[in-house]
């Protein structure tokens, strides 16, 4: 009975998920001096939605995609080496007087890949092991790409403590995702089936406390008549848009069948906007936040309407066959 109710909550709050989160930008820019209380518990909070995602992931899926390393490869140069660059491009061409912004943009867009990327990936019929594999890479890897792709494009022009970010990330990311994935093995998936219920519906509603938690050092400095931030958003879903379409020809260049190229579109086109609002706020000026917490409120929409543009049309003919 318990676990029909967690499921059937878990359910409401994932259909509720596009509302929950500006609720929790809301929550944060109203109520900063509650919600601040929370910023020393958010790596806590962070480590526990990673580990929730991480516990349904598991190893043997990973072999087949492996022995196909191309799709990983176009990932990786798509993702992590051409939007970094065209990120801090257009951040200098709209921003150049604005480092704190530019180095938002870089952070945002150096970020892993978003975990919600595997719902559309499944929704539009892609290549789910493929999938979990780009997700678990770029989640390994965040420690050393994310600090490092911002030391190498502006280095020079911000002071980054790459130790004190890689160190973040790893209690954050990657060792939540080692023990989510060690107990899926262990147990034989045993552990995830008894807990995932529960923890599910925990996680989104801590979704909302982490956003609202840094949503409220930030607070101060939004102003809606201010054109930043207009600007700021206008430019995030731009860049969103350029990231879905980039992945769209990444995976054309590499030739890469119907399933593996909608698993390349929404793994490239979306990003961790978590693990990048707080790296920016832990780490940065208050205004490195601003991409992504602006960003997170229309990754979603965009995701879906690259989905009906450029998934729809391949995705009904292999549901069809």
């Amino acid at each position: 009975m318990i676990k029909e109710m967690a499921l059937a909550f878990n359910k409401l709050l994932g259909q509720l998920m596009p509302a929950l989160v500006p609720v929790g930008i809301a929550l944060g820019f109203l109520m900063p001096d509650v919600f601040i209380h929370l910023r020393p518990l958010v790596p806590w909070l962070f480590g526990l939605l990673t580990l929730a995602g991480a516990l349904r992931l598991r190893i043997a899926e990973f072999g087949g995609t492996i022995r196909e390393p191309l799709p990983i490869f176009a990932f990786l140069v798509s993702s992590h080496i051409i939007m970094p660059l065209v990120a801090m491009f257009a951040a200098n061409t709209f921003f150049s007087h604005d480092p704190d912004v530019i180095t938002g943009f870089i952070l945002l867009f150096s970020g892993p890949t978003a975990v919600s990327g595997f719902i559309w990936v499944t929704i539009f019929r892609g290549d789910r092991a493929l999938c979990l594999t780009l997700i678990l890479l770029a989640t390994l890897l965040s420690p050393i790409v994310m600090p490092g792709t911002v030391f190498v494009l502006i280095g020079a022009r911000v002071a980054i403590n790459i130790g004190s970010i890689a160190f973040s990330l790893i209690l954050m990311v990657v060792i939540p995702t080692i023990i989510g994935v060690a107990t899926n093995e262990l147990s034989r998936g045993k552990v995830p089936e008894l807990v995932c219920p529960y923890i599910d519906p925990i996680s989104k509603i801590t979704v909302l406390l982490v956003i609202a938690a840094n949503m409220a050092p930030v607070a101060a400095t939004i102003r809606f008549y201010d054109l930043r931030i207009w600007g700021v958003a206008a430019l995030c879903i731009a860049l969103s848009i350029v990231g879905f379409l980039m992945s769209k020809l990444v995976s054309l260049v590499s030739r890469c069948n119907h399933e593996k190229s909608v698993t390349l579109l929404f793994s490239c086109g979306m990003r961790n906007m978590n693990a990048g609002i707080i790296i920016a706020v832990s780490f940065f000026p208050e205004a490195a936040a601003l991409p992504a917490l602006l960003g997170i409120l229309f990754q979603q929409s965009v995701a879906a309407l690259m989905g009906k543009l450029l998934g729809r049309k391949k995705s009904q003919e292999t549901s069809k066959n």
